[in-house]
Formats: structure tokens, sequence, C-alpha cells
């Protein structure tokens, strides 16, 4: 008898929906980079143990979501500090 799929459903591979709320896994992204991560390789760590995916990974879907308006409706603070980091950085391109 094999397990039922629920019990190996990870959320935080979930993608976000398209109406409504942000998943699980975008709340997570967001909640990760609202905390400040002491020592070098902090973030990345937490990256990888909270989330189970890779830096780069990371920050593509970071990326993506900062464009979401739910995400600025869910975390108004954080999203406008990323674009606006994102945009400096462009800016000097």
């Amino acid at each position: 008898m094999t397990a039922p799929d629920h019990e190996h459903h990870d959320p935080r591979a979930e993608p976000a929906p398209r109406a409504g709320k942000l998943s699980v896994r975008d709340r997570a992204l967001l909640a990760l980079e609202r905390r400040s991560h002491a020592g070098p390789g902090a973030k990345e760590r937490a990256i990888r143990e909270e989330l189970g995916i890779s830096p780069v990974r990371y920050y593509q879907l970071l990326n993506a979501l900062i464009d979401d308006e739910r995400a600025l409706r869910e975390d108004p603070v954080t999203v406008n500090r990323l674009r606006r980091v994102r945009d400096a950085k462009r800016g000097r391109r």
C-alpha cells in the first residue's frame, strides 16, 4: 500500500494562486526577507534550510513576487523596500 499523496506534498513548492491571497511559499519568502541575518552566509543557510531551495532560485522567485500586487497588499513595507533596492541596482547599470 502506498502513502497518500498529501503526505508528500510540500506547500513551499506551490506556485502562487492566480487570485486572492499569496501561497504559503510566497508568504514564507516575504517573511524570510523581513528578517535580519547576522554574519556571512546566514541568509543563504536560512533559504536552504527553511525553504528547501537554492539562493539563486529564492532570488528569482522573490524578484517575480515583488511585482505581484498581492505581495504589495500583504507586506507593503518589505515589497516597497525591495523594489527600491532593485530600482537602484538597475540605475547603476
